[in-house]
């Protein structure tokens, strides 16, 4: 059984930081791409940052410079350095992976339960 598991979510004043991290786990033979996405009160899942497995990495231009995400390919880990917060990144974020369990043959998307983050003015 394949899972993601956030962590890190929580109450900051607007300006503070915030580190997510996410954590694969499971029979597990190949993870690809992972995302990190928002979703804010009242509004749709957005993408927040995306990185390949070889470590390409791709930002929302209302992130960028702010967030930083990195992967651990040997932890099976990916994280969402939050700086410079504002109330408008409060949302629950989840984490988002292609992974090939093993005895699947092919990608399979799995999605975390999501750690709320609350941006406080």
């Amino acid at each position: 059984q394949v899972q993601l598991v956030e962590s890190g979510g929580g109450l900051v004043q607007a300006g503070g930081s915030l580190r997510l991290s996410c954590a694969a786990s499971g029979s597990i033979r190949s993870i690809g791409t992972m995302t990190w996405y928002q979703q804010a009160p009242g509004k749709q899942r957005e993408l927040v940052a995306t990185i390949t497995n070889n470590g390409s990495t791709n930002y929302a231009d209302s992130v960028k410079g702010r967030f930083t995400i990195a992967r651990n390919n040997a932890e099976r880990t990916v994280s969402l350095q939050m700086n410079s917060l504002k109330r408008e990144d409060t949302g629950v974020y989840y984490c988002n992976a292609d992974i090939v369990p093993t005895r699947v043959i092919g990608w399979v998307n799995y999605w975390g339960q999501g750690t709320q983050v609350t941006v406080s003015s």
